[in-house]
């Protein structure tokens, strides 16, 4: 498995963010300042919320720490890019979704190594911190995540005919390599797949459901308007499951670390189109 883990899978994530990189421009990052209370809304959920609602619900339910840590990983994660496809069939906000999952993505690079290392600290497994590197794991996300979205961006900008033409055709080759670097976190451990899916499943699950929800409501709350509220609950249910994989293989060394990674992935897309499908023909 290490020709996968070693070159598969981080050349696999960094085809994915650079085709995320292909399709943004300027102004999704510059409609942050035009909707900023709606992008922070999603922003705080999905860096803030997801975790905490991760860490209690790891903290009360009886699993392992290695399959702890993998929820962590898994809610550290930034929004995935079918995000936005779910968005435009949930008739929610396109352009805020987008921009929702480009900036997170770049984000990411600080935010994920935070979250992780602060659950190991609040969940008392300090002595797996010491073979961490916070610099080391934000140099490697850089390098495999921001580093391609760039490289895209740069590429629509100045091969934009080239790139528009290309981006329908990334998109399909990056589900082809999200499913192959699903699969291969899932046979890895066929051994114990099902005790980890029995184990795993039904918390992903759970934080899948209730994160949507919470969400949604805490966008009602705020009072975005309908289309903001399904987009951001949308942005809080997907996750980069790739990424995830790659951040519990490169720190931890894959097995179970990975498994909460490879259950919510399945999960989320069930429970994201069962939520399209009840809020698609609501304005509230």
């Amino acid at each position: 498995m290490s020709i996968v883990t070693d070159l598969f899978l981080p050349l696999a994530l960094a085809f994915i963010m650079f085709a995320l990189g292909l399709g943004l421009t300027g102004s999704d990052f510059l409609r942050v300042a035009k909707q900023p209370k709606d992008f922070f809304v999603g922003a705080i959920s999905q860096i803030i919320l997801l975790p905490i609602i991760a860490f209690v619900l790891v903290k009360i339910w009886p699993i392992s720490p290695e399959l702890a840590i993998g929820v962590m990983i898994i809610a550290a994660a930034p929004g995935g890019v079918t995000s936005n496809i779910l968005t435009s069939f949930a008739k929610g906000d396109v352009a805020l979704s987008v921009s929702l999952t480009a900036i997170i993505s770049l984000l990411c690079v600080v935010t994920v190594p935070f979250i992780i290392l602060t659950s190991l600290n609040l969940l008392g497994l300090d002595s797996i911190t010491q073979n961490i590197s916070l610099t080391g794991m934000a140099i490697s996300m850089f390098l495999i995540v921001t580093v391609p979205v760039f490289i895209g961006m740069i590429f629509r900008k100045f091969a934009s005919n080239a790139a528009l033409k290309f981006e329908p055709f990334a998109k399909k080759i990056s589900m082809v390599l999200f499913v192959i670097v699903l699969l291969g976190a899932i046979l890895a451990e066929k051994d114990n797949i099902i005790s980890y899916f029995a184990d795993a499943g039904l918390i992903t699950m759970a934080l899948n459901v209730v994160m949507m929800v919470v969400a949604f409501y805490v966008a009602h709350l705020l009072g975005t308007g309908s289309p903001q509220k399904k987009c951001i609950a949308i942005e809080c249910g997907l996750q980069n499951g790739t990424l995830a994989i790659f951040v519990g293989t490169t720190l931890f060394g894959g097995g179970a670390y990975v498994i909460p990674a490879a259950t919510y992935s399945l999960i989320m897309f069930a429970t994201s189109l069962i939520f399209v499908f009840f809020v698609r023909k609501t304005n509230n």
